[in-house]
């Protein structure tokens, strides 16, 4: 039995449960089995052997590898299977049937797609985490929330279509839907591969369907789709990407402007959405310096950083639950009647800012060293300064303006006890992992875990098939370097307050790059619109008498009533098949 277990993609399960969910109506006999079944799915990963096809399939004569498990798939979906099993005890409060199916499919997908061997599987769970997480967004039930929907879905949609075209470029050059990494983009599909990841990793100019739909979804919509769509494209660039050059500039810039409008945004889960794209910089830049140890960063960062925001958006979606609003300017003064969802948020703060001790700490050393060890100086000073970004308007404004800061007088109570039971073993795994190595804790547990370790099979280490030395994060040089960082950015905050120079929290509308399709693309639009309607009608009958003319001449010509058809067959048709070979032959002596 367990053998057979040990051969089943445990996305899978999750997908089937999650679809049978949507249909089972009694709420604790549904909710038992979401929380159950990622928790059977763990269990199945880890009865899984490594470096094997463990389940294959051949559908229209393409053999497809639907199971495969390696060091880098491992850690990815381990990391969305936790995720899978927080969402499902946060929303014990709640009873949505098809919020609770859709969730456990969305994150069913993602886990079958990190374990899919070949292209043509990576494709189909990459488009039903499409179709599924976009119920996480309508389930909110407004009108902001449709239409953020339906442009979510479009979006996410065309990244599919991009992967499907890119994959049969592989296909018809190589006769393969290998997942081997690319070398250049000279390749057949690259490209298009490259754009379909790019999407979904939320690149900039690409990135505005993130803080579009997010902060829309629900209370427990926001907190899922946190965890997987973006780490899917990580994976999926870590996978066939490493080493393109190129990232590493993506990333950078990736990591420095969700700063400035993470600054001025009220609406502080939409301040979360800017803070992720912060971090998947992050990790696209250490996938784009393709050292084992920078391979070894992203993959540890995207392992602490579904955790951590995860709980950060799991604070915030316990205020909206109770509050009825994330806006900063609504809040304040909450920390008296929400002492443990404070804590929490606190906790998850730390955590991506990157303090000593916490998770975040030990997963963006190896970044930041494999940066400098490579040698890009001005990269370096990017991500410094993104790492104090990130300290300002994740570490200290979400909890700062939510919990204290100025008393908006709003007393509710505490957050319901699930929503607490899950950030509260969010908030141990932020501590658990980020403490140096005592006994079975700290992060020596993540750290065996990484793809390039000295313990992983050469093959297994993705950017250049050696061993490395195992990392410590726990030196003096790295944390005083980090402490004075974090010590700056924090007295930054505090005089920047208390000399009135730091933005206020006031309602408005932050304008992003969207803002070029939503009104000069949208007033085009419009525009060529009313032109039209205006003018179609009579372009429409002066191009239908023109091709109605023609149409006429081209009868009286040619039909058995029309010129060729009177006198001797021999003069008309001989004279016009002559002259008709005569223009073919001018035409091919021109083209070649």
């Amino acid at each position: 039995m367990s053998g057979l277990l040990g051969q089943i993609n445990p996305g899978l399960l999750l997908i089937l449960v999650g679809f049978a969910g949507c249909l089972i109506p009694v709420q604790r006999v549904r909710q038992a089995l979401m929380v159950a079944t990622p928790v059977v799915a763990i269990l199945m990963l880890a009865m899984a052997d490594r470096g094997t096809d463990l389940a294959t399939a051949s559908v229209i004569g393409l053999d497809l590898v639907l199971y495969k498990v390696d060091s880098l798939s491992f850690i990815f979906g381990l990391a969305f299977l936790i995720a899978s099993l927080l969402n499902a005890i946060y929303a014990l409060h709640t009873d949505d049937r098809l919020q609770d199916g859709m969730a456990l499919a969305y994150a069913g997908a993602a886990v079958a797609a990190t374990f899919a061997g070949d292209l043509m599987t990576l494709f189909i769970f990459w488009e039903i985490t499409a179709v599924s997480s976009v119920f996480l967004i309508l389930r909110a039930g407004t009108k902001a929330a449709y239409q953020a929907a339906m442009r979510y879905l479009g979006v996410q949609i065309f990244s599919g279509v991009l992967l499907l075209d890119g994959l049969a470029y592989v296909y018809k050059s190589t006769g393969s839907l290998s997942l081997e990494a690319f070398t250049s983009f000279d390749q057949p599909g690259a490209k298009l591969i490259f754009a379909a990841f790019a999407i979904k990793a939320a690149f900039p100019f690409l990135h505005n369907w993130l803080q579009d739909a997010y902060p829309k979804a629900t209370v427990v919509g926001a907190v899922v789709l946190s965890a997987f769509t973006t780490k899917l494209a990580v994976y999926a660039f870590a996978r066939m990407f490493p080493g393109f050059e190129m990232l590493i500039w993506i990333g950078a810039v990736m990591t420095v402007f969700p700063v400035f409008f993470a600054v001025i945004e009220n609406d502080l889960r939409k301040v979360l959405s800017y803070s992720l794209n912060n971090q998947l910089g992050f990790m696209i830049c250490a996938i784009g310096i393709g050292t084992p140890l920078a391979i070894n960063g992203a993959a540890a960062h995207a392992f602490a950083h579904i955790i951590y925001k995860g709980l950060l958006f799991m604070s915030m979606g316990a205020v909206l639950y109770r509050v009825g609003t994330a806006k900063a300017s609504e809040l304040g003064g909450l920390y008296k009647s929400m002492p443990w969802t404070t804590i929490f948020c606190i906790i998850g703060a730390v955590s991506i800012s990157a303090f000593p001790l916490f998770s975040g700490f030990v997963a963006k050393a190896m970044t930041m060293s494999a940066v400098a060890k490579e040698g890009y100086i001005i990269v370096w000073l990017m991500l410094l300064f993104a790492s104090a970004g990130v300290l300002e308007h994740s570490g200290i404004k979400i909890p700062y303006f939510t919990f204290f800061g100025h008393d908006s007088g709003k007393r509710v109570k505490e957050a319901p006890f699930n929503m607490l039971l899950a950030m509260g073993m969010a908030a141990f795994i932020c501590i658990a992992i980020g403490l140096p190595t005592i006994g079975g804790f700290g992060y020596g547990w993540l750290y065996n875990m990484l793809p390039c370790t000295v313990t992983a099979p050469a093959d297994v280490c993705l950017a250049s098939g050696k061993e490395i030395k195992p990392y410590a994060p726990y030196t003096v040089d790295h944390v005083l370097t980090q402490l004075q960082l974090l010590m700056f950015a924090v007295l930054a905050f505090i005089l920047l307050k208390r000399f009135g120079l730091y933005p206020p929290e006031k309602p408005g509308t932050i304008l992003d790059t969207d803002w070029l399709l939503r009104k000069p693309g949208y007033g085009m639009v419009m525009w060529a619109g009313t032109v039209w309607g205006k003018a179609g009608p009579a372009l429409t009958a002066f191009f239908g008498r023109i091709g109605s003319r023609t149409f006429e001449k081209i009868e009286t010509t040619f039909s058995p009533r029309g010129a060729l058809a009177r006198g001797p067959l021999t003069l008309g048709m001989a004279m016009w098949s002559a002259v008709l070979l005569g223009v073919v032959m001018l035409v091919v002596l021109l083209a070649s």
